[in-house]
């Protein structure tokens, strides 16, 4: 890829690093229609929806049938086999659904796709992706950063009406703001989520490129600049999840690298713990004025809502679902937004619940609570393993992105928004690939022929 071929020669990396195998390829192809495909739909047409999202889908498919076809599925048969026995459960269990509720076969399609397609697209990737591949992704994340950053900025310090922060077919009324005035930054995405999830996929791996090892001054002020833009992005997102997550992750991150690094590298760890928090703390300066911002937002919506309560809400749904639970559930795929734009042209609410804890237990029923318990035995055994890797070698970046990770899983609308969807599963991929490849040499030593 032409991406990957230009940040390899400014990097100083070696050939192999910007050679992708396809899996590789296709799943930075798929990453960056992420990004950039709430751009079109925002400020060229929206009505580039649906065909954008099909593409998507299709080469999400695709690798998953290319994996398939090559048989790399039998790497890990064990946990093939446990996927492929869900897979048939929620595909038999939404039939059922059909069957006895009368419900649409499209909107089970569209369940299928929501509950399945990017848990696969993530493990396909994660069992086929080789270390260049990996490298690449990483990389790509964080120049995706950089060029984010200056649109996050742009938009925050515009009115709520100028046309970098609406869309073709909004009104100003529709923007929203982080205090009047100030609006929540969107960067490429067609809603506010869409920013924030992108910064928390992106923060464990800013951390990792951060942190490794550098041999030339380009791979120093990449680094640098990938974690600046990551703090950048954070301080004028105007999300307040947004920064008390990036705020964990990095104290998490200084505190581990001090715990978990061999004794002979604590002096380094403890210089690049400083110079992190040193960054951090210049531009949270530079940009006070969001820093204020951002203190007000909270300060507001301390006053107008319980924080133990929103807790709650966010990891086990709604007070007033259980009032409407049936052990059949409602419908896999009736509370997603592109049910609800299928059905009703619109995507401005969810029919259903507003958490996926709530979405999951009322459109699956008693299958809910299984995909909540296996939610939970998933992030149990990565994060033991991650843990297990930190203790052993002092690598910390599989365990930020398990974190990351199960995060995501139980609280991300990865069954009702469409961007949350995609997004979880590429965090899938990267949290599997940390497994695979848990010390990998970001900036591997260039060969020079004699």
């Amino acid at each position: 890829m032409m991406l990957m071929r230009a940040l390899s020669r400014r990097l100083s990396l070696p050939a192999d690093a910007a050679t992708l195998s396809r899996a590789g390829s296709l799943f930075i192809v798929v990453f960056l229609l992420v990004v950039f495909e709430g751009a079109i739909r925002k400020w060229v047409a929206s009505s580039a929806t649906l065909p954008l999202i099909l593409l998507r889908d299709l080469l999400a498919m695709y690798l998953v049938f290319y994996v398939w076809k090559r048989g790399y599925f039998r790497r890990q048969k064990s946990v093939t086999a446990v996927l492929l026995a869900w897979s048939c459960c929620v595909a038999a269990w939404g039939m059922l659904q059909v069957m006895l509720t009368d419900g649409n076969p499209l909107i089970l399609l569209i369940g299928l796709r929501f509950w399945l397609l990017y848990l696969w697209f993530g493990y396909a990737a994660a069992v086929t992706m080789n270390e260049s591949d990996y490298r690449a992704a990483m990389l790509v994340s964080g120049a995706l950063l950089i060029l984010l950053a200056p649109l996050a900025v742009l938009q925050y310090y515009s009115p709520p009406g100028a046309f970098i922060n609406s869309q073709v077919d909004s009104v100003e009324d529709e923007v929203f703001v982080a205090v009047s005035g100030v609006v929540r930054t969107t960067g490429t995405f067609s809603f506010t989520s869409g920013y924030t999830t992108f910064l928390a996929v992106a923060a464990p791996l800013a951390l990792a490129v951060a942190s490794a090892r550098k041999r030339t001054v380009r791979q120093l002020a990449f680094a640098g600049a990938v974690f600046a833009t990551l703090v950048v992005g954070t301080v004028v997102s105007g999300s307040r999840g947004a920064v008390i997550f990036t705020g964990v992750l990095v104290g998490l991150f200084v505190l581990g690298q001090l715990l978990f690094s061999r004794t002979a590298d604590k002096g380094k760890a403890l210089v690049g713990a400083v110079a992190l928090l040193g960054i951090a703390g210049l531009f949270a300066l530079v940009f006070q004025g969001a820093v204020d911002t951002t203190q007000q937002r909270f300060q507001q919506a301390s006053e107008g809502e319980d924080f133990v309560e929103r807790l709650l809400t966010t990891f086990i749904g709604e007070s007033n679902i259980y009032n409407d639970f049936t052990w059949i559930g409602h419908g896999i795929g009736l509370g997603s937004n592109l049910a609800n734009y299928v059905r009703t042209g619109s995507t401005s609410f969810f029919v259903l619940a507003e958490t996926e804890a709530g979405r999951t237990l009322l459109e699956g029923g008693l299958l809910g609570y299984l995909f909540t318990a296996l939610k939970v035995l998933v992030i149990v055994v990565g994060t033991g393993k991650s843990l297990a890797i930190a203790l052993r070698s002092g690598a910390m970046v599989p365990l930020l992105l398990w974190l990351t990770f199960s995060l995501a899983f139980l609280a991300w609308s990865g069954i009702g928004q469409l961007t949350s969807n995609a997004m979880l599963g590429i965090l899938f991929g990267f949290a599997l690939l940390s497994l695979r490849y848990p010390a990998m040499d970001i900036f591997p030593r260039r060969l020079v022929r004699s």
